[in-house]
């Protein structure tokens, strides 16, 4: 039962343990046959073929004979109120985003200065799961209220952590979070390093992870494979946990399709929590807030972005192509948490994040990110820069590509930073 169940990780575990940290090669329930493996490589290398095979070039026909009914390219969307109205509006019906209820009471666990930041270790608990940890910086002695940023950690198929990949509070971060943002961060904590150039970051845990993550206690026996909650900051621990929490991935999105919901819907939800609390903030500038992310947290970055206002400025890294290209090429690299049913024949994946038009938006990229084809993000650049255009905000809109895989390094953060000031200070 237990290998028929992680059978369908096989390829796409190993996939993402090369596109991810944090997935060991001695665990068997992702290092996948290798000779499928090479294969898929092959494939993609070559043109007409696709990860499903022969039904590659049929499916991606069904939406590619025309612009999708929504997009603000066809000519009948002349005006920009009325289409963002009747776009919106349907973006948020096929992801069925749930009520979760208003902001919840947020308790003050610890603060204390670290590294010239005033930190705040934060808690909230919503109306299912365990509470929702959270860190907040901002430079010490800052006595103004500041520009704000809801920072979006990323996947990385590490559940075990979720705001810890990205700050730092201490001298002793865990050895797998240091080696994490020495891969894909440059070194850096870059919730810090925005902190410091004079911004108030919010970092909550997402669903599921971390302090929202699914304990072996809470699941039924059969489903633990052996795993108990015991010694959970053990390295070894954390790795079979990871391991684990990718399979219950795809059980997790069948059960919210079941419920009625969707993983970016319930993504939203509580990302729309965490922007309430940062902007009931009386240190936090509410009409100077701004989002972003990697990866994970560049999906997040799209959906957040797109559709609430009062993110005036967002960057999403590592995160951008079209629905074509995860359909023909790049399925098997990703988790479940992007897919919105139907969508893909109303809007392009890219016009999710340019529901915003025309606020300030940034993407980057890296050109030999495994995750997604260059065509695809240079696709998805195309149409984000024709839909601003088209708005009247070409200037508010901006794409980099940079060189190597997928990370948001020193460089990229820079640019990232710029972008921050130049639209929030």
């Amino acid at each position: 039962m237990k290998r028929a169940g992680m059978a369908g990780l096989g390829i796409a575990g190993t996939k993402m343990a090369r596109g991810f940290p944090g997935i060991p090669e001695n665990i068997p329930s992702f290092t996948g046959p290798a000779a499928a493996h090479t294969m898929i490589d092959m494939n993609e290398k070559k043109t007409g073929l696709s990860v499903i095979g022969p039904y590659g070039e049929w499916a991606a026909s069904l939406t590619e004979s025309q612009l999708p009914s929504l997009s603000f390219r066809r000519k009948e969307w002349g005006n920009l109120k009325k289409w963002r109205r009747a776009a919106d509006m349907r973006v948020r019906e096929r992801m069925a985003i749930p009520d979760i209820g208003g902001m919840p009471d947020v308790l003050v666990e610890k603060q204390y200065t670290h590294d010239g930041l005033h930190i705040e270790e934060l808690s909230w608990r919503l109306p299912y799961g365990r509470p929702t940890n959270a860190i907040f910086l901002k430079p010490a002695g800052a006595r103004e209220p500041l520009p704000g940023i809801l920072a979006f950690h990323d996947h990385g198929a590490i559940k075990y952590f979720g705001a810890r990949k990205i700050t730092r509070t201490g001298d002793d971060r865990h050895p797998m979070m240091e080696d994490h943002q020495n891969r894909y961060y440059g070194g850096r904590a870059w919730a810090n390093e925005l902190a410091r150039r004079g911004y108030a970051v919010l970092v909550p845990d997402a669903f599921p992870f971390a302090s929202r993550r699914v304990m072996m206690r809470d699941v039924p026996e059969e489903l633990r494979t052996g795993l108990n909650d015991d010694d959970p900051e053990d390295p070894k621990n954390i790795a079979a946990y990871n391991a684990w929490a990718a399979g219950h991935e795809s059980t997790m999105a069948k059960s919210l399709f079941c419920a009625g919901t969707t993983w970016p819907g319930v993504f939203f939800a509580e990302d729309r929590i965490a922007l309430d609390i940062l902007s009931a903030r009386r240190d936090v500038l509410k009409d100077k807030i701004g989002c972003g992310g990697l990866s994970g947290g560049g999906m997040r970055t799209v959906f957040a972005g797109g559709l609430d206002s009062r993110i005036k400025c967002a960057v999403a890294v590592g995160f951008m192509t079209t629905w074509k290209d995860f359909c023909v090429n790049k399925s098997h690299t990703h988790t479940w948490m992007v897919y919105v049913p139907v969508l893909p024949n109303e809007l392009d994946f890219p016009e999710i994040l340019g529901l915003r038009v025309p606020l300030p938006t940034l993407v980057l990229n890296n050109k030999d990110d495994d995750l997604f084809t260059l065509p695809g993000m240079n696709a998805a650049d195309e149409i984000l820069r024709e839909v601003f255009r088209m708005a009247g905000g070409a200037d508010k809109y901006r794409c980099s590509f940079y060189p190597g895989p997928h990370k948001f390094d020193a460089d990229m953060q820079r640019e990232a930073f710029d972008w921050f000031d130049r639209w929030l200070k």
